[in-house]
Order: C-alpha cells, then structure tokens, then sequence
C-alpha cells in the first residue's frame, strides 16, 4: 500500500511527527552492510534498518522475501572485491570478534536480515543463496533496547543495534559508530512519549512521569 506522502518523510519514510531525520548523523563505514529487509518491515513506523541505510555511507537495503532471483542481491554475491558474512546464529556461525575474521586478507562484507525472527528464519529457509554463505554471530551477553517493540526474544537485538555492535567488534571502533545508537535511542525515546499514560504503566510497570 502506497504511503499518503502529505503526512511522511520522504527521506525516512516515518510520519513527520515521527522523523528520525533530524537525528541522523554520517558515518563513514569500510565493511559493506546490506540489509534484506522483508517486506513487512518497509513500512513499519518502529523499524530501525532506515537508521542504517541513512547514516552509513556504504549500505543498501533489498527489500523481498525471497532473494534467489533478486538481481539486486545476486549482483552483490557476484562481487569479486567483497567476501559477504550473514550475521545469522546458527550452529556453524563464527564469533564476529573472531580473530581469524580480523585476519582475513579480502575485505569482508556484512549482511543483515531486517524483519521479526519469525520472518528473518522465512527469509534465510526459502533462500538458498543466503544458507550457503558463512554465518556470524554476536557475543551471547549482549542485550538490546528495543522496549517499543516486542519480540519473541528476551533482549533480542533491533536491526540497527546488531548492525552497530557487529561493525563495531569487527573494527574495534565502537565510538566512530555510536551515533547509530544514539539515533536509535532518540527514536526509541519519542515513541516511548507518545505512549498515553495507561498504556505506559501496562508496558514498563511504572506511573509515566510528566
């Protein structure tokens, strides 16, 4: 369904009110980050993979479902110059502060799938391009803050925040990326504001404070 443009952003597709624009900052970022995201999410007013594709100065966003006959993302894995990753917790994933990754002589490439896990484990089964590639995963301590959203995992990551904790482990350079989170923080902050006062109490167990 097409968005009524009168009422969104045209840069971060949010409702105007909503405009995370504002508190976007440049990030200049050497490892490439591609973010399949589902088609669910492109126009979900909490989603967070616009941040990314916003901020980062080497990102692109493919939206689908399934990605086999997607050119766009077929055109990337033929890539001679890149070596694509999926940050994707499987069995046979390696540590992204591995130092063998770090090691690596051909620049490393970052994929990330942009939707809930049940959509995300949809899109990695149906795609087969996608299984093949070697899987990453995040340190199992880290915790997220996407309290506006529920997900079926306790903590579980938002896409920005895997994104910046993944590029941040892989160049030890968590400073240069901390305007991700601070964006994402900001908008997690908003929508935490607009909530009305009943609904507040309900979702974090507290009076909202004027």
């Amino acid at each position: 369904m097409q968005q009524n443009t009168s009422r969104y952003c045209q840069r971060c597709n949010k409702a105007h009110k909503a405009c995370i624009c504002g508190w976007i900052s440049p990030v200049e970022n050497t490892i490439p980050l591609l973010i399949l995201q589902h088609t669910s999410e492109v126009n979900h007013a909490k989603g967070t993979a616009r941040i990314l594709s916003l901020s980062l100065s080497n990102c692109e966003v493919i939206v689908g479902e399934c990605f086999d006959d997607n050119s766009a993302f077929q055109a990337q894995l033929n890539r001679k110059d890149v070596d694509w990753h999926i940050l994707y917790p499987n069995e046979n994933a390696t540590l992204v502060s591995s130092p063998t990754l770090k090691a690596r002589k051909k620049q490393i490439g970052l994929i990330l799938l942009d939707g809930t896990w049940k959509k995300a484990y949809k899109m990695f089964q149906l795609s087969e391009s996608i299984k093949h590639l070697p899987s990453l995963t995040l340190p199992s301590a880290l915790s997220g803050h996407y309290k506006i959203r529920k997900t079926s995992k306790s903590g579980g990551l938002s896409t920005v925040e895997a994104g910046y904790h993944a590029l941040s482990l892989l160049l030890g350079q968590p400073e240069h990326y901390q305007p991700l989170l601070s964006c994402f923080e900001k908008m997690v902050d908003f929508h935490i504001n607009q909530l009305p006062p009943e609904i507040y109490e309900r979702q974090f167990g507290a009076s909202k404070k004027d």
